[in-house]
């Protein structure tokens, strides 16, 4: 059965996201962090392993510069080294103790309101909530695919 406002629908939708966005921009400016340097602490924590720069770029779909910059920059601040051979895209990206210390009050913290709040659904809401979202992104690839 096809939504007959999918107009509504869809700027509701809009709406939501931007929201959500910018509830993870307040957090990572409250820690000092800008969007890219808290994504990359984030997949850093959550993958549980290392990973490359080509890793971040893929999981988090931001520009090679972009997040370039931010390892740099988390670099610089000695939350991150680079380890391994090969270029920049190569090398594992592992937190030093002092970035394992801030990810611990900062992205820590935001994965555990995260769990949170996800735990306020049942397990049938969460399930029906991701399948859809990711059923939406895949129809929405598709049809992109026209304009590409």
């Amino acid at each position: 059965m096809k939504n007959v406002n999918t107009g509504k629908t869809l700027s509701e939708y809009n709406s939501i996201i931007k929201e959500n966005d910018e509830l993870y921009h307040k957090v990572a400016r409250s820690f000092g962090m800008s969007d890219c340097a808290f994504w990359i602490l984030y997949m850093l924590r959550e993958s549980g392993n290392d990973m490359t720069q080509s890793d971040i770029c893929n999981v988090t779909y931001q520009p090679k510069q972009t997040v370039n910059s931010a390892l740099k920059k988390l670099e610089k601040e000695k939350y991150i080294y680079l380890d391994g051979a090969g270029g920049r895209n190569g090398k594992q990206i592992k937190l030093t103790d002092e970035g394992a210390d801030f990810a611990s009050y900062t992205v820590d913290k935001v994965i555990t309101v995260e769990k949170k709040a996800l735990a306020g659904l049942t397990a049938e809401e969460q399930e029906t909530f991701i399948g859809l979202f990711h059923k939406y992104t895949k129809l929405l690839e598709a049809n992109m695919q026209e304009l590409l």
